[in-house]
């Protein structure tokens, strides 16, 4: 198989802002919805994977990595308007969307906001409304990022990762690859609280009945963050949703980097029962 193309970085006009854009492969196109604290660098592995058969888009979030903030809230609402103006500036009618964690969210949006936009929806890591435990486990998390003390904000993210990876000799490695990834800007750092902000507040529970694109809901038994009962919850309350649950080791917040052998063909096979034409 040859290896898909790696278009080069570059940015577009979306609204009042330049986003950062990194675009992979050819094919039907697949939008990649970042997580919060995360910069379209944490896709570099895993999107040439998915790029075999697509047309794989990853970009930052407004505010986040190579995005400008511009003005207005943020809101997991005005980020699937973002994402739908990205669409839009990309020439791309209909897209394959894979959300993750509150991108997950925001895609959720985008497919009640613009559902001739989306042909099939991958949520990973997701929930409809925040309760009570994702509320106490976000606040925490928040806290740090908020007093803009990095060291607690990163090593508290920790929580995002199976306790078998934590104690294991390959976490340093993997820290180590992904700092520099993470918001290092005081507008970054910022804009990482209002995300924080946009999760604590985001509530689909009683629209996503509402969503008609063919769905997949990949959740994690070992999942703090959005504990996979969350997961279970959005696959019933979407028509015909399917749900993968992962268990066992490596079943965490970050299942697609620790289980990533699974999570990837299990995606690349949905999108492919699912294509646009």
């Amino acid at each position: 198989m040859t290896t898909p193309t790696t278009h080069p970085q570059r940015t577009v006009q979306v609204g009042d802002i330049s986003v950062a854009v990194q675009e992979y492969g050819e094919g039907e196109p697949l939008l990649i919805v970042n997580g919060t604290t995360q910069s379209l660098g944490f896709w570099a592995e895993p999107a040439p994977v998915l790029a075999s058969r697509h047309r794989v888009v990853t970009y930052d979030l407004r505010g986040m990595g190579g995005s400008e903030r511009g003005s207005g809230e943020i809101s997991v609402a005005s980020l699937a308007e973002d994402a739908r103006g990205l669409l839009e500036a990309l020439d791309i009618e209909r897209a394959h969307v894979l959300g993750y964690s509150l991108g997950s969210a925001i895609a959720q949006e985008l497919a009640l906001a613009a559902p001739e936009r989306v042909a099939s929806l991958v949520l990973y890591c997701t929930w409809a409304r925040t309760d009570g435990f994702q509320r106490a486990v976000i606040t925490g998390l928040a806290h740090p990022w908020r007093t803009g003390d990095m060291e607690a904000a990163l090593g508290a993210l920790g929580i995002a990762f199976s306790p078998q990876l934590l104690d294991s000799p390959e976490f340093g490695e993997l820290v180590e690859q992904l700092l520099p990834l993470f918001p290092s800007t005081e507008q970054q750092v910022r804009t990482t609280v209002e995300q924080w902000d946009a999760d604590l507040a985001h509530d689909t529970l009683d629209r996503i009945g509402g969503i008609t694109a063919p769905t997949l809901v990949i959740a994690g038994e070992q999942d703090l963050l959005t504990p996979p009962w969350h997961g279970r919850q959005v696959a019933e309350s979407i028509p015909g949703a399917r749900l993968h649950m992962f268990t066992g080791p490596g079943s965490s917040h970050a299942l697609g980097v620790e289980r990533a052998e699974e999570f990837l063909p299990l995606v690349q096979d949905f999108l492919a029962e699912h294509p646009l034409s």
